[in-house]
């Protein structure tokens, strides 16, 4: 589903590809956010609650093939894949958030609940959680396209965690509400790094590894 608020492509002759946006990625991700927004507060606490049940299903199946499970803790409007998390550790799963120990460096992933915040206000394991290293990493995100490109907050912290993550091998999958899947091609910077997958309640799309190159 194409986000709302963002405009059209215009038509590409002979069923090309769409085309970049014309938008900044500033501008994209102010209209993704809001109409994120806009989207959860149409819900009903126990629609949210079926869909993130539905979500939950999904995630089990890849947490189902991974040794430690690199989680986050939901802000606002994003899906929580909480339901997920607690199952994956119910079945002996590794569960990790990610922990800052110094906000101007990448966060790392500790074992252990989210129980403190952190620097930028998310809830992050105590400092004396040990640190792990994520085979399944859950990645937050205000928009995806169909390269796999994510749109987050705009800070760069996810990017410096997962370039290092990615060349350990550890599998990219991020997780939102179906309209946060975007026909838009979001702009692409040298430093981002594309996700293998998308996960939402209506399911998982995989991306091709080599779109980027």
């Amino acid at each position: 589903m194409v986000v709302p608020s963002l405009p059209p492509d215009p038509p590409s002759p002979g069923g090309a590809q769409p085309r970049p946006a014309h938008l900044s990625k500033d501008s994209l991700r102010r209209a993704a956010l809001e109409a994120r927004k806009a989207f959860v507060r149409t819900m009903s606490d126990g629609d949210r609650a079926l869909l993130e049940q539905r979500l939950a299903r999904h995630l089990t199946s890849l947490c189902a093939h991974s040794s430690v499970v690199g989680g986050y803790s939901p802000l606002g409007s994003e899906i929580s894949p909480m339901l997920a998390i607690e199952e994956a550790r119910a079945v002996g799963r590794i569960v990790a958030f990610p922990a800052f120990d110094d906000p101007a460096k990448p966060f790392r992933f500790r074992a252990g609940d989210p129980l403190r915040p952190g620097p930028f206000g998310i809830l992050q394991p105590r400092a004396r959680a040990p640190v792990v290293e994520p085979d399944l990493v859950l990645v937050p995100l205000i928009a995806v396209d169909a390269r796999g490109t994510r749109l987050g907050r705009g800070k760069g912290h996810y990017d410096r965690a997962l370039a290092r993550l990615r060349k350990a091998g550890a599998r990219l999958v991020g997780v939102g509400w179906p309209m946060q899947r975007v026909d838009t091609v979001i702009p692409h910077d040298d430093w981002d790094v594309p996700l293998d997958a998308f996960a939402s309640p209506d399911g998982v799309e995989a991306f091709n590894p080599g779109h980027h190159e």
